[in-house]
């Protein structure tokens, strides 16, 4: 696919991405633009100390595995409401979130972000893309992101993927932790992420929550956190799969395979019911 590159000489200004997301509100096209948006960015080590502080991470000299997720939040954003772009933001579902770390995540930039869509299948529940985000260094690709995102407002012909079924490994209690009714709001002072389901109760009965949920990137960065020396330096991928909703406030526990190159984790709540599943594994 040749990508036409759209290149910022900065990271947009959010809030008229905002309003540009509030407005739209219909599918306009049943294809993915061959459209990416990309730019220089470096790290302000006060923002990197607050994301490590709201999600647990140690400070290791290394960026945390999802923060170029934080660092591409505004090019995404840009990328979904473009005029290209043919699905309303406003109801689009995170459904799973693969990261690779190709090599260590050291240094403070500057780093190219870039972000494009592809992908687009058949689902049981609509469509889903990829939404891709990618961190260059002077040394070429060192980290890339996977956002797996359904659209209901649209059906396309054809067979939904099936998903491949891992052989569970056995997990037992690894940590716990609580999530804090204000931990949305919390969250999105430092991602930009103000996503109304995230906000307040009244705002997520908009859009059919009873309550405030916790933003599924926060739920993936406070269990990596925990899971900590579990995962190398380098050389490895990390999935989720996010599954029921966590209401806010919540108590939650996540739960882990033995360290080994290859393990799984989960994340449930008191009434054990699974918010998350993952895993992780080194790559060839």
């Amino acid at each position: 696919m040749a990508i036409d590159w759209l290149d910022l000489p900065a990271p947009p200004a959010l809030p008229a991405l905002f309003l540009r997301a509030a407005l739209r509100r219909r599918v306009t096209g049943r294809h993915l633009p061959e459209l990416g948006v990309r730019c220089q960015v470096t790290v302000d080590p006060q923002h990197l100390a607050r994301y490590r502080q709201i999600c647990g991470f140690a400070d290791d000299h290394r960026l945390p595995a999802p923060y170029p997720h934080i660092l591409a939040f505004a090019l995404q954003m840009q990328l979904l409401t473009d005029p290209r772009f043919p699905f309303p933001l406003l109801g689009l579902v995170h459904l799973e979130n693969h990261i690779r770390v190709l090599r260590p995540l050291g240094g403070l930039g500057p780093f190219t972000v870039s972000v494009h869509v592809q992908a687009l299948q058949a689902h049981d529940k609509g469509v889903t893309f990829s939404l891709i985000t990618q961190l260059h260094d002077q040394l070429g690709l060192l980290w890339e992101g996977d956002s797996r995102i359904l659209c209901r407002a649209l059906r396309l012909e054809g067979k939904p993927t099936e998903r491949e079924v891992e052989a569970a490994l056995p997990q037992r209690t690894l940590a716990h932790w609580r999530a804090p009714a204000d931990i949305g709001r919390r969250y999105a002072r430092i991602a930009g992420d103000y996503n109304p389901i995230h906000m307040f109760a009244a705002t997520a009965k908009l859009f059919g929550f009873p309550r405030a949920i916790a933003h599924g990137l926060w739920n993936k960065g406070r269990a990596l956190a925990e899971l900590g020396t579990r995962l190398p330096a380098a050389g490895y991928e990390v999935s989720v799969r996010f599954q029921k909703p966590v209401p806010l406030p919540a108590d939650v526990r996540l739960l882990s395979s033995e360290p080994a190159a290859n393990g799984q984790f989960s994340l449930l709540g008191d009434d054990e019911r699974v918010h998350m599943t993952g895993h992780w594994r080194t790559l060839d």
